[in-house]
């Protein structure tokens, strides 16, 4: 018997034959199911309320917008993996001109179409030749006395090494958060769970809030960098819920 007659043949056998059976229903049967059920194994693009450039710094207050910068680099902006980003500088007159937290720069990246999450602080600023000192999961209390919430988040350290240019501290923190199909996390793992426990909705996004405390020539104290983080985020998070994110994708 030639080896393409006992391969036919092999094909044949009905062990084979069941398994090939069993493999076609189970497919079916989570097409089926999939269907009934309403899961949402591949999500659909899901665009922002309004672009994020479109903040309304009135709302900000009593922070004041002092500069807008844009990514020109290419490279960098096609390894964002989003055009929907801002990066503004923000300016606290209620803090001595002094203070290491009086200006920090607020970096918002939205993903509409969310199949990976890409750029947390740890990898962009190591792979920029910075040094991470430190980092630990924060409970970030948002909101005014009364209706405090409590948020997730991340507290980051970095250095710059010999030879990288700085226009700010050589040492500074940075805070950073996710908010993922309106619920948010504190890490990328914490992102990648809540993105994949959302399968009953057609839609998901996730967007990264990052705060860099980089624009003065000391570093804050974790202290006063999860305070200063905590009274910005207050006024950033609540315009960011009510005019550009998505409403509720999880009903």
């Amino acid at each position: 018997m030639s080896d393409r007659t006992e391969i036919r043949s092999g094909y044949l056998q009905p062990a084979f034959l069941i398994c090939v059976g069993v493999l076609a229903a189970a497919c079916a049967g989570m097409s089926v199911a999939r269907q009934r059920l309403g899961l949402y194994l591949k999500k659909e693009p899901l665009p922002l309320k309004q672009p994020l450039d479109r903040l309304d710094e009135a709302a900000l207050a009593p922070y004041e917008v002092v500069a807008k910068l844009t990514i020109r680099n290419e490279e960098i902006l096609r390894s964002l993996g989003t055009e929907d980003y801002i990066q503004w500088v923000l300016e606290d007159p209620s803090e001595p001109a002094e203070s290491p937290v009086r200006r920090c720069l607020l970096f918002v990246t939205y993903y509409r179409l969310p199949d990976r999450v890409p750029h947390v602080p740890e990898e962009c600023y190591t792979g920029g030749g910075y040094r991470r000192l430190y980092g630990e999961a924060v409970t970030l209390r948002i909101g005014p006395d009364g209706a405090r919430r409590e948020v997730p988040g991340r507290y980051l350290v970095f250095e710059g090494s010999p030879g990288v240019f700085s226009s700010g501290a050589p040492r500074f923190p940075v805070l950073y958060l996710f908010r993922v199909s309106a619920e948010y996390a504190g890490s990328r793992d914490a992102a990648r769970i809540a993105l994949n426990r959302n399968i009953f909705s057609r839609h998901a996004y996730f967007c990264k809030v990052e705060l860099v405390f980089n624009q003065a020539l000391t570093a804050p104290t974790q202290a006063a960098t999860v305070a200063a983080g905590e009274r910005l985020l207050s006024v950033v998070l609540p315009a960011l819920e009510r005019d550009h994110w998505p409403d509720d994708v999880r009903r």
